[in-house]
């Protein structure tokens, strides 16, 4: 990375797949000392065999781990809050509360955990940069995807409500909200583990977005000069205009 001195410790939640382990591999590259977190320590493992990673096994979802995460990473310049997710999709008058709960646990309060934990070492460093990764599910909303989408609306105000606090301090935020990524494991998960569902999300997209080009953004926001801040980044393959406006090449049969 152009500039640095030494190493920057950046902290990347959610990087055993997807999104946080394309994210991993390109902090990598650009020279970042990356601390990979995710509740499977076997495929952190794996990756940090392959480029380097520190693996430290974490559940954003539990006090205890995240404390203790926080003791093991004493310092660190950038946290990318990635651990997140979907799951189901059910119109509001047949929701899941569970899956409510589960998605509000992971997406908001993950969120408020990992950036409470880790701020102090950011600015005990004199620098600092929280990347959240949230979804255009948190600024349009869609049939189905309410407890998704109100998870991630709930983000997106912890991004901005963070920005104003911080302000005057040595820290920047940024958003990046992604429409369409075809993961190994979202759509799956979000359809418990129903793979012909899972499919039929991308069935007939023409290049749906890939964890790479999401690791290209939080990439480019976080090697800018420490006084540009990039707030948010909308980003969108170019068959999607909206959640629910995607053109395909094909029908898919109702969920």
């Amino acid at each position: 990375m152009a500039g640095m001195t030494r190493s920057l410790v950046a902290v990347v939640t959610g990087a055993s797949s997807g999104i946080g382990e394309a994210t991993a591999r390109r902090l990598v590259a650009e020279g970042f000392e990356v601390v990979a977190a995710a509740r499977r320590i076997d495929r952190l493992a794996a990756l940090a065999a392959e480029i380097g990673v520190r693996p430290i096994q974490l559940d954003v979802t539990d006090e205890p781990s995240v404390a203790a995460f926080a003791e093991a990473v004493p310092e660190c310049a950038v946290l990318v809050n990635n651990a997140g997710g979907a799951f189901g999709l059910d119109w509001v008058a047949e929701g899941d509360v569970e899956q409510w709960r589960q998605m509000y646990d992971v997406n908001v309060l993950g969120t408020l955990r990992m950036t409470k934990a880790l701020l102090p070492a950011m600015l005990k460093g004199g620098r600092g940069h929280v990347v959240n990764i949230t979804s255009i599910a948190g600024l349009v909303v869609y049939e189905g995807g309410a407890g998704y989408a109100a998870a991630k609306h709930a983000q997106h105000a912890v991004t901005e409500t963070l920005r104003l606090e911080l302000n005057g301090q040595p820290v920047r935020i940024t958003e990046i909200a992604p429409g369409m990524v075809k993961t190994e494991e979202f759509s799956l998960t979000r359809f418990a583990g129903d793979a012909e569902r899972a499919d039929a999300v991308y069935r007939g997209v023409d290049a749906p977005l890939l964890a790479e080009d999401i690791a290209d953004c939080v990439a480019f926001a976080v090697t800018r000069p420490v006084h540009v801040d990039i707030d948010l980044m909308v980003v969108k393959p170019v068959a999607q205009a909206a959640p629910h406006k995607v053109h395909r090449t094909t029908t898919v049969p109702a969920a």
